[in-house]
């Protein structure tokens, strides 16, 4: 699986055979939420608008707010406020403020309770409106001698010049007197228009004068993350980082699965794959202690990756295919012989089959069975037997492993004349049907003659 990629099978794979785990997993971490609700008490928002009349661009809006999210309107605001214990500085991560859509400033107050969540967007609203104000007068009055006023002056005085001008002028209908009346007229209209540009894009009269839409809302719920989202929000997090860490180990998994891998990795040729009836253990041959008790609660006892055992012929094709094994061993060796059957220790498995494959084998050749620590290998000593036969089961053991295997073969001076790997496969119910005796030989039995010869 370590080369794979992830499917949906395999996700579900997980949900099936740690239910109980991912259960228990998700428990705790919606108690981590809980108890992160309690550490941090609930909060509750209330939001003002403030409309700013006028041509505004966005850079300006921006600036607006920053300004009403200043020290210098939060300190007022504490001043109006009187809470005790609380200054600007602890208000300052309390308000916020945004821009948005229609020259509207959104101020936002949080606090612990719906009152002073109100209280606090409403008295921020209102020093922020007071602080523009002040800003927009002082600036018209330090302005007022050389700014637009002093225009408006001289513009008041054109037009009493002009209208003096024009009264000055030779009242008949001369070409000359027309045509200066015309032109101071047309003087006139321009310095109007021009003034009444000048008013609208002035800032003072333009961008003065914000206002409050309105007293705050007072809200009915908690500001996120509310204890509801906070329980969710672990049990949520627990479940993910159980899956993805049942993922990860997968991922990192580097036990051999396919017999092409297994057969490199001890240097030897596959004899052929052998089928083991799965069986659970008796309640009596159980692991027994608390630490035992406890992977059987969970339900982490067995593994989660291993694939789902196959349905597998009667008893009689079992047994087909371990002596179809115990023939092509017999082939191999030049002579009749005593070879060492090796298992890994804590391969039930393969210790099952190799059980079956020396009562099938009978006496040619002769075979013993031998468990090997695959943390430390170690076979006996070349005495009477002559050679190896490694026996284990599919995705149980790494590519290191089964080379110590082989060489502690090599150390002992034995070879290994083959490998066979078992798989666990689910047992049919019994049929009533006659069955062969285990001293009969097996045939495959057709109607009529066979290819080849005559019947």
């Amino acid at each position: 699986m370590s080369d794979d990629t992830i499917r949906l099978v395999t996700i579900g794979r997980i949900l099936r055979r740690r239910r109980r785990l991912l259960a228990l997993l998700v428990v705790v971490g919606g108690l981590v939420g809980y108890g992160a609700s309690v550490l941090f008490p609930p909060t509750y928002t209330a939001s003002a608008s403030v409309l700013l009349p006028g041509q505004w661009e966005e850079r300006e809006l921006l600036t607006q707010a920053e300004i009403a999210t200043s020290s210098v309107v939060i300190d007022r605001v504490a001043a109006t406020l009187h809470w005790q214990g609380v200054s600007g500085s602890d208000l300052r991560d309390e308000v916020t403020a945004a821009a948005a859509n229609g020259n509207i400033i959104k101020i936002s107050g949080t606090a612990d309770t719906p009152e002073r969540a109100q209280r606090l967007a409403d008295r921020s609203a209102q020093q922020f409106v007071a602080f523009a104000a002040r800003v927009a007068g002082d600036s018209t009055d330090s302005d007022a001698a050389t700014g637009p006023e002093a225009l408006r002056q001289q513009v008041e005085e054109t037009n009493r010049r002009i209208t003096d001008l024009s009264k000055a002028a030779n009242p008949g209908q001369t070409v000359e007197s027309v045509q200066t009346r015309t032109a101071l007229a047309n003087l006139r209209t321009a310095l109007e228009e021009a003034m009444q540009k000048l008013d609208e894009a002035d800032p003072a009269t333009s961008k003065a004068g914000m206002v409050v839409m309105g007293p705050a809302a007072r809200p009915t719920g908690e500001a996120p993350p509310t204890r509801v989202q906070l329980i969710a929000g672990g049990a949520l997090l627990a479940f993910l980082l159980t899956v993805v860490a049942h993922l990860a180990a997968a991922r990192m998994n580097r036990r051999l699965r396919t017999e092409p891998e297994i057969a490199a990795a001890l240097g030897s040729t596959l004899l052929g794959t052998v089928d083991v009836p799965e069986e659970r253990p008796a309640h009596g041959q159980r692991d027994r202690g608390r630490a035992a008790r406890i992977r059987r609660l969970l339900g982490v006892d067995t593994r989660w990756d291993a694939p789902d055992p196959q349905n597998s012929a009667d008893e009689a094709g079992r047994r087909i295919r371990y002596r179809r094994v115990c023939v092509r061993l017999r082939n191999k060796l030049p002579a009749p012989r005593r070879l060492l059957v090796v298992v890994p220790d804590g391969d039930g498995t393969a210790r099952r089959a190799a059980d079956q494959l020396v009562a099938e084998a009978k006496s040619d050749p002769v075979l013993r069975v031998v468990d090997v620590a695959m943390s430390q290998p170690l076979l006996p000593d070349r005495d009477t037997e002559s050679g190896v036969l490694v026996v284990l089961s599919a995705g149980s053991w790494t590519a290191a492993e089964l080379a110590a295997v082989a060489e502690a073969g090599a150390d002992a001076g034995h070879e290994i004349v083959g490998i066979v790997v078992a798989d666990t496969v689910r047992a049919r119910p019994a049929r009533s049907t006659d069955r062969p005796a285990d001293s009969t030989p097996l045939a495959l039995a057709v109607p009529g003659s066979t290819t080849g010869g005559p019947a």
